[in-house]
């Protein structure tokens, strides 16, 4: 047996609703690996997945990013071997977990210069920057970027990401103190949106161009 403590919900609601129960979580079937974590990330989707907002089946564990030790490998898995320190962020959730089985391909060998904790908190957001930067629009260098909530997780990684690659970032947030955050962190420059009217700043920051694209993970007002 492979035992590993889990914490579950088996109804929706708050912090209380946590578990932690013990699991023999088995052997690597074809195609999968059994990993013991080092450390776990926390997201904002973890919240959603508690209170009920994103449904999901119960009892459930929670948790989508984590960092750790490859125990075992199944069939067919060739990236991967027992030893391996590796990270992912993955469905379904299960991560807040000493160890669990999950599928081998969206786990990723973690390199020796990052540490357990930080493949564990920059996976979910890291994946997410990608996609935004690479994917979802292609941004080349001398592009300008308008992202709100630039001193959130993802924020700050998309302006690094931007400064790594000559990309004019400017970012919006909702306190002087987290728009320092995200100059800090390589955006070109950052507006307090409670106490300005930013479409107007963003004109006068491009000379009346505007921006090539705008990403927004605020949403609403």
């Amino acid at each position: 047996m492979h035992m590993a403590k889990v914490a579950i919900i088996e109804e929706p609601g708050g912090p209380e609703q946590f578990r932690i129960v013990d699991r023999d979580v088995g052997a690597p079937g074809p195609g999968e690996i059994r990993i013991r974590h080092d450390a776990c990330g926390l997201n904002f989707i973890d919240v959603y997945q508690r209170t009920g907002l994103y449904p999901l089946e119960m009892p459930h564990a929670l948790g989508m990013e984590a960092a750790g030790v490859v125990e075992a490998v199944g069939d067919g898995v060739s990236h991967l071997k027992p030893g391996d320190r590796a990270a992912y962020a993955a469905a379904p959730p299960g991560a807040y977990a000493e160890a669990r089985v999950m599928s081998a391909a969206q786990v990723c060998p973690l390199p020796d210069g990052i540490s357990s904790d930080e493949g564990a908190a920059m996976m979910l957001k890291g994946l997410t920057t990608h996609y935004l930067f690479r994917r979802t629009t292609p941004i080349a260098r001398g592009d300008t970027v308008l992202f709100h909530a630039a001193a959130g997780g993802v924020g700050l990684m998309a302006c690094q990401w931007a400064e790594s690659e000559g990309i004019r970032l400017i970012g919006t947030a909702g306190t002087d103190e987290k728009c320092q955050l995200a100059r800090d962190h390589g955006a070109d420059a950052c507006i307090n949106y409670r106490d300005a009217d930013w479409a107007a700043e963003v004109q006068d920051l491009t000379e009346g161009k505007g921006v090539d694209v705008v990403m927004d993970a605020v949403g609403a007002d």
